[in-house]
């Protein structure tokens, strides 16, 4: 097996950068007035509501009940694309709302709240990125569906969590080094299973790095009947005690088809709402963070995710502010690793779609 190479910087995102997860408190009336407002705006403007997996589960009921859409980040780009609607509002997070845009750049993309971005996007500057790339001009360039419009247009390939294992492989039977970014923790589980030659980006998502080995290892034995679904953007002491390991919409489809009734859950904890309509009768535990609200800092919930909420979703359908502004030749060089990605899961008869990223 080859070596893993990584870059000499840490561009992991510091605790105290991170902002504090702050949900949306509402009463029923406020919920109920703010949903009929939506839902009048959504028919005004043309518009349509695209809600990742972590966001509220206000939100992700409300894009399924208006004709929107709730997944991961690809899939809701294609969603959009497929739809009729010319204004999409993503509820998620930034690189979200360009990836959206890089596949629909005719339509206005809009987001809740445009500061809500991601500790992989963040941990990834263009500049660096590519300046460090250039270091290595032998490398194939792959970087994870969780960056900006600006990486992947630096970018030879893109891929999800659900298809870079496949990605890599090929690549490596090819014979290329490949440049992974930026999460270390998911190119360290690819690397692993695939034996490739990669250089990693010292990146991390700040919710899955929090899950601990030891702590999940208890758990498991408090609770020897539950299965233990992980996403691979863990840490290997997580991943080592999982009975699947995968995308957002792999770990609910195992929680819908495994025949265990109980699950320890190593991703964002917005998840359980999709994986309770997928599996009601079944339960559902939040694997073990770096500690309690003292001591960690996302506590399986993504503070930038949170920032989208029913208020913000009504306010800028209302006022159209917060669109998302991608140039166009920005968009032809991100297109370019994207859509390889997708004629790649073609040939292998895979379904990108739905099997995506976090």
């Amino acid at each position: 097996m080859n070596d893993i190479q990584t870059s000499l910087i840490d561009y992991r995102i510091p605790s105290e950068n991170v902002p504090e997860t702050i949900s949306e408190s509402l009463d029923s009336d406020e919920r109920k007035l703010l949903i009929d407002k939506v839902r009048e705006l959504l028919i005004k403007e043309n518009g349509t509501v695209v809600a990742h997996y972590y966001t509220d589960p206000d939100l992700q009921q409300l894009a399924d009940e208006t004709g929107g859409y709730v997944s991961d980040s690809l899939d809701m780009a294609r969603f959009g694309n497929e739809s009729h609607a010319s204004t999409l509002v993503v509820c998620g997070v930034r690189f979200m709302g360009e990836t959206a845009k890089i596949l629909n750049p005719e339509k206005r993309i809009l987001m809740p709240d445009l500061e809500a971005n991601c500790s992989l996007d963040i941990g990834c500057p263009p500049d660096q990125f590519s300046a460090f790339c250039d270091q290595h001009p032998d490398h194939t360039v792959v970087v994870y569906a969780n960056t900006s419009a600006a990486v992947k247009a630096r970018a030879d390939w893109m891929v999800t969590s659900g298809s870079a294992v496949d990605v890599i492989r090929h690549l490596h039977a090819n014979g290329e080094k490949i440049i992974w970014a930026p999460d270390m923790y998911l190119g360290d589980y690819v690397q692993k299973q695939t034996g490739a030659d990669m250089v990693l980006w010292q990146g991390s998502c700040i919710v899955h790095e929090e899950f601990k080995g030891k702590e999940l290892l208890e758990m498991k034995q408090q609770h020897p009947d539950a299965k233990v679904l992980v996403h691979p953007e863990s840490p290997a002491s997580v991943i080592q005690y999982a009975d699947v390991v995968g995308s957002t919409t792999a770990v609910i489809k195992a929680a819908k088809e495994m025949d265990a009734l109980k699950f320890i859950v190593a991703t964002d904890r917005g998840i359980f709402y999709k994986m309770r309509q997928a599996a009601p009768e079944k339960i559902f535990i939040e694997a073990p963070t770096a500690g309690k609200s003292a001591t960690c800092k996302s506590c399986a919930h993504c503070p930038w995710m949170a920032m989208n909420s029913l208020r913000k979703l009504a306010d800028v359908l209302e006022n159209g502010k917060n669109e998302i502004h991608v140039d166009m030749d920005t968009i032809e060089r991100a297109q370019i690793p994207i859509k390889r990605l997708l004629a790649f899961s073609k040939i292998q008869n895979q379904a990108i779609y739905g099997n995506n990223d976090a």
